[in-house]
């Protein structure tokens, strides 16, 4: 019996619309008009406009280069983003990060955690007011 290959791209019906637009429709937009269809905290960031860096971050995604790694964990996810592969900085190392439809107008930040996840372990002898009646071996 052959096993198929599992895909990381969520399970969805048909193809993936964001606000009702497709994303090649959305690749084929400028920044201006995709910033309409965003909420308005990025579309006041998209309007305010971009720093030297955050151009040159985009400008390399833009160019097709692989592993891009950014420090800014601010900057919003365009549909012309999508398929590639960044590593976004989480203060200690860069976590690789491939760019989804279903990321589009999210921030880098939000898909690269700054807090492990904490697994707490059992009580201690002494944690609790029960525990002081447990023997000792």
């Amino acid at each position: 019996m052959a096993r198929k290959a599992s895909s990381k791209l969520p399970k969805r019906k048909g193809e993936y619309t964001f606000r009702g637009k497709t994303v090649e429709e959305l690749k084929s937009l400028s920044i201006e008009e995709f910033s309409e269809l965003l909420p308005a905290r990025e579309r006041r960031t998209i309007k305010k406009g971009f720093t030297e860096g955050r151009k040159q971050v985009i400008q390399n995604l833009k160019d097709g280069k692989d592993n891009v790694r950014t420090h800014y964990r601010d900057l919003i996810i365009y549909p012309d983003m999508v398929g590639k592969n960044i590593e976004v900085y989480n203060g200690k190392t860069f976590v690789a990060v491939e760019i989804q439809p279903e990321m589009i107008g999210h921030r880098f930040g939000e898909f690269a955690p700054t807090r492990p996840k904490v697994n707490h372990g059992s009580a201690g002898v002494g944690a609790t007011r029960s525990s002081k009646f447990v023997p000792l071996k």
